[in-house]
C-alpha cells in the first residue's frame, strides 16, 4: 500500500503542467465554446447551464491569489493532494467497514 503513496503523490505535484497546454481542458467546454467549435449544443445542456448560476471557483482560480502561474499551480497541487486524501479516506471508510463485518 505505502508504494502507491509515491506515484499519487508525484502525479499530484506534476498536475500543473496541464496548465503549459493550449486551449480548455477536454470535456470543460461550456455552451459558448461549443458552439464557436461549431458543434451541436445539447439540448438538455442548455436547458440546465443556468440552473447553478453561482461557481465556487470560476475558471478554476482564486481571485485573491491572483494570475501567477505559480500561485495557480500551488493551489492545483493542493487541490489533487485534498483530492487523493478524499479518495483514500473513502476507500479505507469502505474497505474498514467489510473487514469488520
Amino acid at each position: 500500500m505505502k508504494k502507491l503513496w509515491i506515484p499519487l503523490i508525484v502525479l499530484a505535484v506534476l498536475t500543473p503542467l496541464g496548465m503549459l497546454a493550449p486551449g480548455t481542458a477536454w470535456g470543460e467546454w461550456g455552451i459558448e465554446e461549443l458552439e464557436e467549435m461549431g458543434i451541436a449544443v445539447p439540448a438538455g445542456l442548455q436547458r440546465f447551464s443556468d440552473l447553478h448560476p453561482f461557481v465556487p471557483i470560476p475558471d478554476y482560480s482564486i481571485p485573491q491569489l491572483g494570475n501567477s502561474f505559480w500561485l495557480q499551480a500551488i493551489a492545483y497541487v493542493f487541490s489533487a493532494l485534498i483530492g487523493i486524501g478524499i479518495c483514500a479516506g473513502l476507500i479505507y471508510l469502505i474497505t474498514s467497514r467489510k473487514t469488520a463485518r
